[in-house]
């Protein structure tokens, strides 16, 4: 697997020895033991949650780094009951922090659509059942365009993509992708004006 550090000494070292000895002298090599010897546990602990290969091995890349400042401050008595709790916060941290980043742009598209006054009181906060609602029919909106699109309204707003970014990864032209993008926008404008006159 990949990170595997070894210094092919002090293996006779419990986990706790080891994070123990790193903790005074900070020495990498040992640190890299110790993490090696968990992190197939890292990894399936974060794809439990991640869900994405990738997304798994860059935070166990992400893990170690983090573990090089902790375990300096930290005394750790059962290191592997440590290290799995760090990974689990790790990860639903990172999975929050994608939720966050997934609303910000649903209510990007909600305010962009209305372009009036009242979509700001969605963003205050003894407004969240009014705003949840009217990120729901967004959602809604956009899985209701053409499957064209729909892949490119979802890369432009939600994964912030450029159009030439766009056009590579889906293999459509440069204006094909601008014309989908600005049909599903005109088009998920009337979807939701249309659910605005349904209430």
């Amino acid at each position: 697997m990949f990170l595997k550090i070894t210094g092919g000494r002090k293996k006779t070292l419990s986990d706790e020895e080891l994070a123990a000895h790193y903790r005074k002298n900070g020495d990498m090599i040992l640190l890299g033991e110790l993490y090696g010897r968990h992190m197939e546990m890292v990894f399936a602990v974060c794809f439990k949650y991640l869900k994405d290969e990738e997304a798994s091995k860059d935070a166990v890349m992400q893990l170690f780094e983090k573990l090089s400042g902790d375990l300096r401050r930290h005394e750790v008595s059962n290191f592997k009951g440590w290290l799995h709790q760090v990974t689990r916060n790790y990860c639903l941290m990172h999975l929050r922090s994608a939720q966050n980043k997934f609303r910000e742009n649903m209510v990007s598209i909600e305010n962009e659509l209305s372009g009036d006054v009242e979509t700001t009181a969605f963003l205050h906060p003894d407004n969240g059942e009014i705003l949840e609602n009217q990120l729901r029919k967004v959602e809604a909106g956009i899985g209701q365009l053409p499957p064209e699109q729909q892949q490119c309204v979802r890369l432009f707003y939600l994964d912030q993509k450029c159009y030439k970014d766009i056009a590579e990864m889906t293999g459509y032209e440069l204006k094909k992708v601008k014309s989908y993008i600005q049909n599903g926008k005109r088009n998920l404008k009337l979807f939701m004006e249309a659910q605005k006159n349904e209430q």
